[in-house]
């Protein structure tokens, strides 16, 4: 059971809430689905004093939903329409290459094209192809921030998006016959989004902002920045598709379309291209809707294209899987294949360490019983040397010493042994009797010139002429013996 299959399956709401955003006016209607038929809400619309894409998402959120309050809306589920300015296009031409290898080579292009990294982006794709061009492409993204941003506030509005869509490509279906050759202008509270359409897909995408001037109250088109900005964006198509341009399809509210219409159809005028002004109910689909309030707002597009299941092409939010759907696809066939998989190739590895292992640990183990005699019989023998080497030591150390002490005393007799001991063959003591203190310091002196005598010190010395003394020295030689 697939993916696409579990959608069908899945039942799509009786009513969903139209919301679009233009800065921070918000506007809206509820579409609901009654017997055979679907009918609008009232429409509501509000401005807020925060931005959603600066201000707090949870301070955004409440405020949208303390103003749905007061106009007495309590759907939650809504379709949005995201602002276009958002929006970053990339027209690519697509070479002849296979259908399964186009995925990958706009991948390449959005990465190359767009200033954001791919996983910064949330991308969307409108194919069109030209008698004249071949087939093109437009690449729509918008920040991944933006997005999730907007989806904080509106959770924090305690509201359920289920899409994020344009708002001109939701009043002009691209994918529409009757799309075929159309530049749409939507005309917003400060601006005019563009889109021309050609050849089954959209071919250009853009946010004209600065085209509605607003001078006490009154608003103005801009003339000559919308006809430059639309000749511009003429100019920059291929000549198939600019050719294909038969005429300009505005779009908007009533009270901002109306007075602008004019000078609207002057600008076409010049292009010689004929203008047709159409209000939400001559929207494709519109028309069904059992009910239509006298002043609908766009917003209607946007719940009735989610709610139809039409799409589109150009959805942002991103996918949300139902915890059935994650079930059913945990144990799809496919699923079930690679996680068999890689358990078995997890297993083999362990069970190929484990022979490794065991493989070295016998041949490490037959190497030690092939010396084992050997070792046992060489073990003993230094055992016996470290036992009996002192009773064996041919350098007859402590004659050494006392040949070598017995040489520092002076012959005259000033100076006389009465005790000599010797410890570890190393650690020596001597007391005796000199005649006086000077006698006794010559000794030592002549003691620690000598060679292997090391650290000679006085432990005492009692009385004046004659005196007693002890003391001793350590024996060094570079050997060691034991006891």
């Amino acid at each position: 059971m697939t993916l696409d299959f579990l959608k069908l399956l899945t039942p799509r709401g009786s009513s969903l809430m139209g919301l679009t955003i233009e800065g921070r006016r918000l506007e809206g209607i509820i579409l609901s689905r009654g017997k055979g038929s679907l009918e609008a809400g009232q429409p509501f619309e509000a401005l807020l004093s925060l931005d959603p894409l600066t201000n707090d998402p949870e301070l955004v959120g409440q405020e949208i939903r303390n103003r749905l309050d007061e106009a007495g809306v309590h759907e939650s589920r809504c379709a949005v329409g995201v602002p276009l300015n958002w929006a970053l296009t990339l027209p690519v031409k697509l070479p002849e290459i296979p259908e399964e290898d186009v995925t990958s080579f706009l991948s390449i292009q959005s990465e190359r094209g767009f200033p954001y990294g791919p996983e910064d982006l949330r991308t969307a794709t409108s194919r069109c192809r030209s008698a004249k061009d071949g087939p093109y492409a437009t690449l729509v993204a918008i920040p991944r921030d933006y997005l999730a941003r907007l989806e904080q506030v509106l959770v924090a509005a305690r509201l359920k998006p289920v899409s994020f869509s344009l708002l001109v490509a939701a009043l002009q279906l691209p994918s529409a016959a009757e799309s075929e050759g159309i530049l749409t202008l939507v005309v917003g509270e400060s601006r005019v989004d563009l889109q021309i359409t050609c050849g089954g897909g959209v071919v250009a995408l853009r946010s004209l902002e600065g085209a509605i001037e607003t001078d006490n109250g009154h608003r103005q088109i801009d003339t000559d920045l919308l006809t430059r900005e639309i000749r511009l964006t003429l100019g920059q198509l291929p000549a198939g598709f600019r050719e294909a341009v038969t005429r300009i399809r505005v779009f908007g509210r009533t009270e901002w379309t109306q007075p602008l219409a004019d000078e609207i159809a002057a600008i076409a005028g010049r292009m010689g291209l004929p203008v047709e002004v159409r209000l939400v109910a001559q929207v494709d689909g519109v028309d069904a809707l059992a009910s239509l309030p006298e002043n609908a707002p766009p917003a209607l597009v946007m719940a009735l294209r989610s709610l139809e299941g039409n799409p589109t092409g150009f959805e942002f939010l991103p996918p949300k899987v139902s915890p059935w759907m994650e079930l059913a696809a945990r144990f799809s066939s496919r699923r079930i294949l690679w996680s068999s998989v890689t358990a078995g190739a997890a297993v083999l590895l362990v069970l190929l360490a484990f022979l490794v292992q065991y493989t070295w640990l016998s041949i490490l183990e037959s190497r030690w019983h092939a010396i084992e005699p050997r070792v046992t019989e060489i073990d003993g023998m230094q055992q016996n040397v470290r036992k009996f080497r002192p009773w064996f030591d041919n350098s007859a150390r402590t004659l050494t010493i006392l040949k070598n002490l017995t040489q520092a005393f002076p012959e005259d007799g000033v100076v006389s042994v009465k005790t000599f001991e010797i410890k570890d063959l190393s650690e020596v003591s001597c007391s005796g009797v000199a005649d006086d203190n000077q006698a006794l310091l010559k000794l030592l002196d002549r003691l620690r010139a000598a060679n292997h005598v090391e650290d000679v010190k006085v432990q005492s010395v009692r009385g004046k002429s004659p005196l007693q003394f002890t003391f001793d020295f350590h024996w060094s030689d570079g050997a060691t013996h034991e006891n």
